[in-house]
């Protein structure tokens, strides 16, 4: 590493500000800061310092998903293999989906970071790391068949119009990978409609194993068709979207995030009890009708489509989400229930986490004004004011 860290110390001054390429120097200044940590410091003043950084807060993010990666690549062969009726090894299905899975990462990262340095030279500014986890997200929560052009559109879409015309990173609005998922939804609906998912491998001609669909859970219960075990959906062997299939990969991803305090446990626990809550509610009020969706267990809900992987990883982003603390609980309610709100009432839609989300996003600015202005009240109401003679 010091021969490296001299290398860059010999080459700075070029990319310096006055130097001859003075006008690459965000793009100099990100890659150093990715390789090695600032060296800036505070002067004077009173400060709060801590261990943390952004860039160290997305580290610990790209972490957690890890187990949700590699899962969704182990099942993207795996399905490839039930489909065909193959008898590929453990090692031979995740080649299968490493192959397929890796080029919508490399896309997502060439497409996001191209925008992100380009912005950061047009303005002057550093570049942030906010889009290390964007830019995984974003193909962990797409079809593995989703064309690479449609998914560069809809990075160009989630990062312009979701985070650079706001200011770049810590001032967006929504989440920037929600709103590719729903840029390709609304756009390109065929590819992403939350019923159906494409077996990797399969093509015309192709023989199927008897029995198999590539229909999601989700749009079995839409359908009236039965659903999998709550084990299988759980563990993850089920066609879903590469990261979202696993509850279990999911749920150590979210043992990370909390452990070293990245994403807030309030939100994930309210938003799991905000479903649970809604789902055991419709359970009680369902027609006898055993087809009927209301009908579904409301525990069922927790392990089904994205509700695992969007509680997790996107509703805690902590840019778009409720700060306050009493905020972080009624923004979490509110999502689970309006997951299973629009899961029951919304056949066009089976999947409803992602809207959800993104609504809420809409909504929490407000409901963190609300939660500061009761507490300005009852602080009032608490105060007494004393008038000398």
């Amino acid at each position: 590493m010091k021969a490296l860290r001299k290398i860059v110390d010999n080459i700075k001054p070029t990319f310096s500000k006055g130097g001859k390429l003075g006008f690459l120097h965000s793009t100099f200044d990100a890659f150093e800061t990715f390789l090695f940590v600032p060296d800036t410091v505070t002067k004077n003043g009173v400060h709060i310092k801590d261990s943390i950084d952004l860039k160290r807060t997305m580290s610990f993010v790209i972490i957690a998903l890890m187990p949700a990666m590699l899962f969704g690549m182990w099942n993207t062969g795996y399905q490839h293999n039930l489909s065909i009726g193959g008898s590929m090894d453990f090692w031979g299905m995740f080649w299968f989906g490493f192959l397929k899975v890796l080029p919508l990462i490399i896309v997502s990262y060439v497409v996001g970071l191209g925008i992100e340095f380009t912005a950061a030279q047009i303005r002057g500014h550093e570049v942030n790391e906010g889009f290390l986890v964007s830019g995984m997200l974003i193909p962990l929560i797409m079809p593995v068949d989703v064309p690479l052009w449609i998914l560069a559109l809809s990075v160009v879409f989630a990062v312009i119009i979701g985070k650079e015309v706001f200011g770049g990173t810590g001032m967006n609005i929504w989440n920037p990978a929600l709103l590719s998922r729903a840029f390709v939804f609304f756009a390109y609906p065929s590819q992403i409609s939350g019923d159906k998912i494409w077996i990797a491998g399969l093509s015309e001609g192709q023989g199927v194993v008897d029995g198999f669909s590539g229909a999601t859970p989700l749009a079995n219960a839409m359908a009236g068709a039965p659903i999998p075990s709550f084990s299988d959906m759980f563990f993850g062997f089920i066609p879903g979207c590469v990261g979202e299939t696993s509850t279990l990969a999911i749920i150590l991803g979210a043992i990370i995030l909390i452990v070293t305090g990245v994403a807030s446990w309030k939100i994930m626990f309210s938003t799991v009890a905000g479903a649970l809550l809604t789902g055991l509610l419709l359970n009680a009020v369902a027609p006898a009708d055993p087809a009927s969706y209301l009908n579904i267990p409301a525990w069922d809900h927790l392990v089904m489509g994205g509700f695992a992987f969007g509680a997790v990883f996107m509703a805690t982003d902590p840019v778009t989400s409720a700060q306050t603390e009493t905020g972080k609980w009624i923004y979490g309610f509110l999502i689970g229930f309006m997951v299973i709100v629009i899961r029951a009432f919304n056949p066009g839609y089976p999947e409803g986490m992602m809207l959800a989300i993104l609504l809420l996003n809409t909504f929490a600015p407000m409901i963190d004004h609300y939660v500061v202005q009761s507490n300005i009240k009852k602080r009032l109401k608490r105060a007494t004011v004393t008038v000398k003679k």
